[in-house]
């Protein structure tokens, strides 16, 4: 199960800076991780969580395998792209498959970077991409109205529920707002999501600021935090030039170097963490002597879909599943500890599984 966020942003605002360190990082990580580039422009990173290493400590797992979150670094973005000016064809594409979008923002300033638009306001940066995506969005669906006349005339249900619910967006854009904003049935939510609209990704803006004001921000980042909780949707600081340098350092000169910049962590971990919490997501771990491992689901799976991340079979064949709870596992020495203190407990096909459980699927071959 994987999920992809799209790193966005203007031209020269830190967004490809930003990728190489995340893929330096994962290259980094290869150890215990085995880092791909699917295409130049994607790579994968492990979702830190101290969580996953303390098990294996418990456990004595000889293999760490974390859990994973894919980034595409999406083609740089200028107005006019609805229109298809510069990538903007491709921009578009690549945003449809992606499941969220890290919207980088510069907010630093540096008269050797230019601006594309000749000033530094992020907020104004911000409208000006999510103008281009409520543009594209209204000429898509117009078009696919369009395509549904005839079907609607016929009494297609499916055809009927879809021109509903893209009116319904298109009522939301004409009024100058993103189709995320759109109050969603549940009865609806799958015929929703299938229409693959840009502007109901959710959206994590990234600050780059400078070196300076790594830990705390500056008045430019402040602003887009306002926007970004006026809007319902996070933020995160970060200073790419920073994370480009401490992706070439060794382990210990990167701890020395987050120290002097009194940093408690890299950015990049707040970064795909705030991701992670973005698209709703929590984890489940499995842990043997042979490996600890930790396994992505969206928050609500039960128990059969969370085997099926693993294995199709096991969600096929699921009969029950072992639960350990986190604090339980290690508290109580590992999985002997916990079941004689009775904290072990077998769950059926309707426990929705909890962030940080230990879990062992029982299924049929």
């Amino acid at each position: 199960m994987g999920f992809k966020m799209g790193i966005v942003g203007l031209p020269n605002v830190g967004k490809s800076t930003l990728f190489n360190a995340l893929t330096k990082t994962a290259a980094a990580q290869a150890a215990n991780f085995p880092f791909c580039t699917i295409e130049p422009n994607v790579g994968e990173v492990a979702v830190p969580d101290a969580r996953l290493d303390k098990l294996a400590e418990v456990a004595g797992s000889k293999q760490i395998l974390p859990t994973r979150m894919t980034f595409v670094d999406i083609a740089g973005l200028v107005k006019g792209a609805s229109k298809g000016e510069g990538l903007g064809n491709q921009f578009l594409a690549n945003i449809r498959e992606v499941d969220a979008i890290a919207h980088v923002l510069r907010c630093f300033e540096d008269g050797d970077v230019t601006h594309v638009e000749g000033r530094v306001d992020p907020v104004a940066d911000a409208a000006t991409i999510e103008t281009e995506l409520m543009l594209a969005d209204m000429e898509s669906i117009e078009k696919r109205l369009q395509g549904l006349v005839r079907k609607v005339r016929g009494g297609d249900k499916d055809a009927v529920q879809q021109e509903r619910l893209l009116k319904d967006a298109l009522a939301m854009l004409e009024n100058g707002k993103p189709a995320r904003l759109v109050d969603v049935d549940e009865e609806d939510a799958k015929a929703w999501k299938m229409l693959q609209l840009l502007t109901t990704k959710p959206i994590l803006y990234v600050c780059n600021v400078e070196e300076d004001a790594s830990a705390k921000g500056n008045a430019h980042s402040a602003a887009v935090a306002e926007m970004a909780a006026s809007e319902g949707n996070a933020h995160v600081i970060i200073s790419a030039a920073i994370e480009e340098e401490i992706s070439q350092l060794e382990p210990e000169e990167a701890e020395m170097f987050l120290s002097e910049m009194g940093l408690e962590e890299p950015g990049l971990d707040r970064l795909i963490r705030a991701g992670y919490e973005l698209l709703h997501l929590e984890t489940y771990f499995t842990v043997g002597p042979k490996e600890a491992r930790a396994w992505t689901i969206k928050q609500g799976t039960l128990a059969p879909q969370a085997a099926g991340v693993i294995h199709g079979d096991f969600e096929r064949g699921f009969i029950r599943a072992e639960t350990i709870a986190y604090e339980d596992f290690v508290t109580l020495g590992g999985e002997v500890g916990a079941k004689e203190a009775g904290k072990m407990r077998v769950e059926g096909k309707t426990y929705e599984v909890q962030d940080g459980d230990v879990m062992h699927f029982l299924h049929s071959s």
